[in-house]
């Protein structure tokens, strides 16, 4: 499969043109072998992938935190002159999709955590950059906040998932990675009562308690294999003659 038409598809289906406020520079980052019979998906763009990457023989990495964030970097020197010309010698492309596949509502973060709530009555939630790239919605019935934690406990038995908050929830907002005052803010605001998110920082912790908010997170990185186990999903089903493999290689963060 060719390449150009493999980044045309992502380009599209990802609906890059919409975020052009992000500071990652989505799309093709690096520009390898025109000829794709292998396909490596991660959350980052690290030398670790990187070597996965070669050692499997693929000729494109995709990734949601790629290399390239608004001007950096300025200089390919110590680990950023390492990574890209591990992937120059290799000749490997590599493609990142940040923003995008937080908000994607078919194959995106916070589409999928929504799906594994099985979450009714969607819609749009948390403004960053000028898109919106969360969703919220609601439960089936009134389900209690400490049986909520146990599904990500359960699917993610790696980490610490974090729980702040008591009683019970239906109404129910996602923002992945490190939403932040951002989303919790706007959580209160809507009057959710539960905000599912990555991180929760200090900064959160008082707003959250004050105002009878609970908050879930389960762990940056695991907050985000979501989207890319779906896309690569996507893709096997677009591409069927293309070898595709997620590594996982979790920060625990």
């Amino acid at each position: 499969m060719q390449r150009e038409k493999i980044t045309a598809f992502l380009d599209q289906y990802l609906n890059l043109a919409a975020f052009a406020d992000d500071v990652s520079n989505n799309g093709l980052q690096v520009e390898g072998k025109n000829e794709i019979t292998k396909i490596v998906f991660g959350v980052d763009a690290c030398q670790l992938l990187f070597d996965c990457a070669a050692k499997l023989g693929a000729e494109m990495v995709v990734v949601h935190h790629g290399l390239s964030w608004g001007a950096y970097p300025k200089r390919l020197t110590g680990i950023d002159a390492r990574r890209f010309g591990m992937l120059l010698r290799h000749n490997i492309s590599l493609y990142a999709a940040h923003l995008p596949l937080d908000a994607h509502p078919e194959v995106g973060n916070n589409a999928v955590i929504c799906d594994i709530l099985k979450l009714k009555k969607r819609e749009p939630f948390c403004r960053y950059h000028g898109s919106e790239i969360g969703f919220g919605g609601e439960l089936a019935k009134t389900t209690p906040l400490a049986s909520i934690a146990d599904i990500f406990q359960k699917l993610y038995p790696e980490e610490e998932v974090m729980l702040l908050g008591s009683g019970n929830v239906k109404r129910i907002a996602v923002c992945s990675g490190g939403g932040g005052m951002c989303a919790l803010q706007e959580a209160i605001d809507q009057k959710y009562d539960l905000l599912v998110t990555g991180e929760l920082n200090h900064t959160m912790y008082y707003p959250a308690l004050e105002s009878g908010v609970g908050v879930i997170a389960f762990g940056h990185y695991a907050s985000e294999t979501t989207g890319i186990n779906a896309l690569m999903k996507k893709m096997q089903k677009e591409f069927p003659g293309v070898e595709m493999h997620f590594f996982d290689l979790p920060t625990l963060l």
